[in-house]
């Protein structure tokens, strides 16, 4: 299941970069445009400890999505594999898509490990408008 980052008792702390809802963590496009957005997250991956079990392979997927339709061809992704248990991920997603005006965008992560993640504080999300 994706959990967007505006739930911090899921993720932790979470720094978001200017021009963002703090409490919504979505950023809203204030007019119709092409936007480029960036987020860098650093993710501290924990597997439970099962004797003679790795799951190995497992993925975590990160996605820009607007107004949180992320199953649609309108968001930005990158999947990336969960090697070992313990290790600081630095996942980057970058892209331009378009917003009409009062349109978001949010960032969500897709876990398919299923266990426990965090996102360490100094990731950002950012907007930049390029043009109309």
């Amino acid at each position: 299941s994706s959990h967007s980052l505006s739930q911090p008792e899921r993720e932790g702390m979470f720094h978001r970069g200017p021009g963002l809802n703090l409490s919504s963590g979505q950023y809203t496009a204030p007019i119709a445009g092409y936007y480029t957005f960036t987020t860098t997250l650093h993710i501290v991956h924990r597997e439970p400890r099962r004797k003679g079990q790795g799951r190995r392979g497992s993925h975590l997927r990160v996605l820009i999505c607007v107004q949180s339709c992320c199953q649609h061809n309108s968001n930005l992704q990158t999947v990336s594999r969960l090697e070992s248990s313990g290790d600081l991920f630095t996942i980057t997603v970058t892209g331009t898509l378009y917003l009409q005006a009062g349109q978001y965008a949010s960032v969500f992560v897709d876990n398919t490990a299923g266990s426990p993640l965090t996102v360490q504080s100094g990731s950002d999300f950012s907007a930049i408008l390029l043009g109309v």
